[in-house]
């Protein structure tokens, strides 16, 4: 199955769940999701505001994603980051960035309008 074929309905609610959860894991910072994953509560933020094309401010996307604002967030339950989890977040971000490269240069070599055998290893030439 492809993510695509999930219907929206079914996507938004396991989006919420994922938004409910982290609210419930204060002790997951950012900087580990960013670390370990590459995404972290803000970027979730971001996309809604990317998605909503601005109808939904940053500030008011961050508050969704946090359950209060990100200031009273912060101040209850973020820690200093230690330089190791500042150097993971680096390379985590750093490896956004290559798959972001790759995918783009994948897009222009494969162009979704090419049928499949001329797109996929051993296709017609």
């Amino acid at each position: 199955m492809r993510i695509e074929d999930i219907s929206d309905e079914v996507a938004a609610t396991a989006f919420r769940r994922l938004v409910r959860h982290l609210r419930q894991r204060t002790d997951v910072q950012n900087v580990d999701l960013m670390g370990t994953g590459g995404f972290c509560r803000n970027c979730l933020a971001d996309w809604i505001t990317e998605a909503s094309g601005g109808a939904v401010a940053k500030d008011d996307a961050r508050e969704a994603v946090y359950g209060m604002p990100q200031a009273e967030w912060k101040a209850r339950h973020q820690t200093e980051a230690t330089p190791e989890q500042l150097a993971r977040m680096e390379e985590s971000v750093a490896r956004n960035r290559l798959d972001e490269a790759l995918d783009e240069a994948l897009d222009e070599s494969f162009p979704a309008s090419d049928p499949p055998s001329y797109s996929e290893p051993g296709g017609r030439r």
